[in-house]
């Protein structure tokens, strides 16, 4: 690529964006040009806005150090420098419903790490080797919005990575019904243990919102476009308790699956997973993994502290598919939660947007 696309971090001081920033260095499509946040930090270097609140474990980019914060609400002087942008806005829903559209309204696309538009009709909600058709449903958005270029496109919630694939790869096996139970890190909250000592030794039985969202979100990705919105799946049934636990990387998901079809064999289960690809691995778009998911056969992983990063934080890693005696087969699923499930799932998201022609230079 000659020129890189000018991108712009809604909300880059906060941990998601952070996260942003350090994942788009030297990336080879898009450039971070610019960065909004609240007006608190507006006027500052970026270096000096997140003095003494940088959480990630590289240091801030050298690129980016010297960019003056803009004030993300002075929405037509933060557009009017950048190809696209990435949301991480620390808003209410409606605010943040309110201020991406008014973004896409400058004919800038919009691509969201928050879950304000997730139920939005004609907003694609995208996991982009499972459902990157969705992201035809634009078309129609951009009718309802008045715009040519313009348009919000948005990623699931961060803990549904870890088993919703895993669902979708067995879809020949037609499951009906599922019961999840996610263990979810401390930084799924913006949090390090610095910031949240209550968390160590400690477990919260509570993540406000977090048990609808992994019940209703991976229908919605299953579901087809009708009549210019997306009609979600009705199966499988999903149950879900979702647990804070002291980690700080990696949300993990305990599941159990009933299947329609019977008389099926573990090893079945283990090669859809394993040669289970899509879109990103066929464009080979630069945030993809090469094998999006993988099984281990070890007794005791995944863990969080060996397995989130693999593949960069990109891949799922799945381990202890067995039989069970209610249910008909159970797994362990893990993801990173800041990569695979806020960010880097953004990321590979625009790249995929750019390869289908929604994303281009201004």
């Amino acid at each position: 690529m000659s020129e890189k696309l000018k991108v712009g971090i809604l909300g880059g001081t906060g941990m998601v964006g952070q996260r942003f920033i350090a994942l788009l260095e030297n990336h080879p499509w898009f450039e971070v040009t610019t960065i909004a946040a609240s007006p608190r930090s507006a006027g500052q270097t970026y270096e000096a806005a997140v003095n003494g609140r940088w959480k990630m474990d590289t240091p801030v980019p050298e690129a980016v150090k010297n960019i003056i914060v803009k004030n993300v609400n002075e929405i037509d002087d933060t557009a009017s420098e950048v190809d696209f942008v990435f949301s991480a806005v620390d808003m209410s829903k409606d605010e943040i419903k309110k201020i991406e559209e008014a973004y896409a309204k400058t004919e800038t696309p919009v691509v969201s790490n928050n879950s304000a538009h997730r139920w939005t009709p004609d907003v694609p909600m995208v996991v982009p080797e499972i459902n990157p058709h969705h992201m035809e449903i634009i078309s129609f958005q951009r009718k309802r919005l008045g715009t040519s270029r313009g348009f919000v496109a948005v990623k699931p919630n961060c803990s549904i990575q870890s088993y919703a694939p895993v669902l979708t790869a067995w879809m020949d096996f037609e499951p009906y019904e599922a019961v999840v139970s996610t263990y979810q890190a401390i930084s799924g909250a913006g949090k390090t243990f610095q910031d949240w000592p209550q968390m160590m030794g400690n477990i919260i039985p509570f993540i406000s919102g977090e048990e609808e969202k992994s019940e209703k979100e991976p229908l919605r990705i299953w579901g087809q476009i009708k009549d210019g919105v997306i009609e979600p799946a009705t199966e499988p049934v999903i149950t879900s308790q979702c647990i804070r636990v002291p980690v700080l990387y990696g949300h993990t998901a305990s599941v159990f699956v009933k299947f329609r079809q019977k008389d099926i064999q573990k090893e079945q289960l283990i090669e859809k997973l394993v040669h289970y690809s899509g879109v990103p691995q066929q464009l080979q778009l630069p945030s993809a993994p090469k094998q999006f998911i993988r099984y281990l056969e070890e007794d005791d992983r995944p863990q969080a502290a060996l397995d989130a990063d693999y593949e960069n934080g990109m891949g799922i890693s799945i381990g202890r598919i067995r039989e069970d005696s209610v249910y008909d087969w159970k797994f362990v699923g893990l993801s990173h939660n800041t990569v695979r499930g806020a960010a880097g799932g953004a990321i590979l998201c625009a790249e995929l947007l750019k390869a289908q022609g929604y994303i281009t230079k201004k």
